[in-house]
């Protein structure tokens, strides 16, 4: 059996060196998608499987240390090597707090390049998240996938989210206060009722029409998942 191949996203406005990056990774065995500004690159690093981002902090439309931070605010634990061509140590800084693992400057060799991707991967696979499993469902934090009663389920970031937080509370009730601020943020000031209504998403992707759902209401404090 051929094994797979790992999956490297290239976020960087330089098409010349977009390229260069990623013929350098196909010649290593990596398969790579590019991505030129920072709104797609964010977009497809939140929504795509991939074992390391390759980023660069000077991007159209929004900057690496953006499309960084709301990686790992929704949830995205992919090893990211941020890019820059600028001098100074205020950029690393700023890179590492925002939730970069490396850091590398232009110009750069090629070996280091790839020396760099291999180490994240390598501390990434000891560091990985484990898969969360509950009864029918199990949801693997890193390739985002999700499996229900034997069967790939799709879920949008906000339900992947919700799932995640659930499922890592196994039958802990938890209030619903608590669910969102976790998912949705301190400062969000819409309705609260868009808990509700996003459990209703989730229960009709994930659960069967014929047996109890997996997450259980309980009156009064919230919601929690059970194995039955």
């Amino acid at each position: 059996m051929t094994e797979e191949r790992r999956r490297v996203l290239v976020v960087e406005d330089d098409h010349n060196l977009a390229q260069a990056l990623a013929d350098l990774l196909t010649d290593e065995g990596f398969a790579v998608t590019q991505r030129h500004d920072g709104e797609s690159g964010f977009a497809e690093g939140r929504d795509g499987a991939y074992d390391v981002i390759v980023l660069d902090i000077m991007l159209p439309k929004r900057n690496g240390f953006s499309v960084c931070l709301d990686l790992r605010s929704a949830g995205v634990h992919t090893p990211l090597l941020m890019l820059t061509a600028k001098d100074g140590e205020l950029d690393e800084v700023e890179g590492l707090e925002v939730g970069a693992d490396d850091f590398l400057r232009k110009p750069f060799e090629w070996s280091i390049l790839l020396a760099r991707v291999n180490a994240l991967l390598r501390r990434h696979e000891r560091e990985r998240p484990q898969p969360l499993i509950v009864g029918p469902v199990s949801l693997d934090p890193v390739s985002r996938r999700v499996i229900a009663h034997d069967r790939p389920v799709s879920l949008t970031p906000r339900e992947f989210a919700l799932l995640e937080y659930l499922l890592s509370h196994g039958s802990e009730a938890i209030n619903k206060g608590d669910i969102l601020t976790a998912v949705w943020g301190g400062d969000f000031d819409g309705d609260p009722n868009i808990v509700e209504v996003y459990i209703g998403y989730l229960r009709r992707k994930i659960d069967l029409p014929d047996r109890p759902s997996i997450i259980r209401t309980v009156r009064g404090v919230g919601y929690r998942v059970r194995e039955d």
